[in-house]
């Protein structure tokens, strides 16, 4: 199934761009059962999609765009293909990550998950090889997008590595696992406390949620940043990002956001083809445009 995605991403972009599918390695897995036994402490491969338009000048320092792929559980795939397509023909390259926990790759991978963890540097690791590869991208221009559990990683990353981050957009953003445990059914909590994972419920260990958490973390922000989210969001609810944009403010922190009403599609909106989903689209776009 994954090597049809991997077709689809080269039939629906590649006649706008180079797509490419690489592999880097990122840090060690967050959890080694036996750090003795042969290459246990081996660099994890992670594997990326890669975009660069075609009808790009090479001659001329560029910007870069990092998307972080929606899901706790998910991958790269072909649904923003269309928010691809206007970014690729707006002039720029893209790399996407499926970072440790993503399907497609076999269990012993999908149980490295590390949720607000090491995932956070398979991203950034991401980038620093797109710029290490493309000597034309310029690191002053980096932009970083994401929705839902991709905008944590977007909001992690730019607290972590403000400096290398010239802008983010986090969409509908996973923003406070604490208060996300407490409204989200026992199956998707089980996800964060099975065994290969955080191990210990929110309510055994509240601190290690807190700590994967953007809302504990944003006295780091430094980088422009856009916030988009929706009051029928039935995935992210809406308090949960509300949460996230009170503590930026009570930090005295610059930045803009937008809370829509009841905007049909609910956690999905504004990436449909919807005259909303395109108005939101260009709300983002002014911010990449600064880059």
């Amino acid at each position: 199934m994954k090597q049809v995605d991997d077709l689809m991403w080269r039939l629906q972009l590649g006649d706008i761009a180079e797509v490419d599918k690489v592999e880097y390695t990122s840090l060690p897995p967050a959890r080694i059962p036996n750090p003795r036994a042969p290459g246990a402490m081996n660099p994890l491969i992670i594997r990326a999609y890669t975009f660069v338009p075609k009808a790009l000048d090479r001659t001329k320092p560029q910007p870069l765009i990092v998307f972080a792929h929606q899901g706790i559980h998910a991958n790269s795939d072909t649904r923003d293909a269309h928010v691809f397509r206007e970014l690729l023909l707006q002039g720029y390259s893209i790399i996407s990550s499926d970072y440790r926990g993503s399907t497609g790759y076999g269990r012993g991978f999908y149980e490295q998950i590390d949720y607000g963890g090491r995932e956070i540097d398979d991203v950034y690791l991401g980038m620093q090889w797109m710029l290490e590869t493309y000597p034309f991208l310029n690191p002053k221009k980096v932009g970083i997008i994401g929705w839902s559990h991709g905008g944590l990683i977007a909001l992690m990353n730019i607290f972590q590595h403000a400096d290398a981050y010239a802008v983010a957009y986090a969409g509908v953003p996973a923003s406070d696992l604490v208060a996300r445990m407490g409204y989200e059914p026992p199956g998707y909590a089980a996800l964060y406390s099975a065994p290969y994972h955080i191990g210990r419920t929110v309510r055994e260990d509240v601190e290690e949620y807190r700590r994967r958490s953007p809302v504990t973390h944003v006295k780091e922000l430094r980088t422009p940043l856009l916030i988009h989210t929706t009051t029928n969001d039935e995935d992210v609810n809406y308090l949960e990002v509300e949460h996230l944009i009170q503590a930026l403010k009570a930090e005295g922190k610059k930045f803009d956001y937008k809370i829509y009403e009841n905007a049909p599609g609910g956690h999905y909106f504004n990436r449909l083809d919807t005259k909303l989903a395109k108005e939101s689209a260009r709300k983002s776009t002014a911010s990449w445009l600064s880059i």
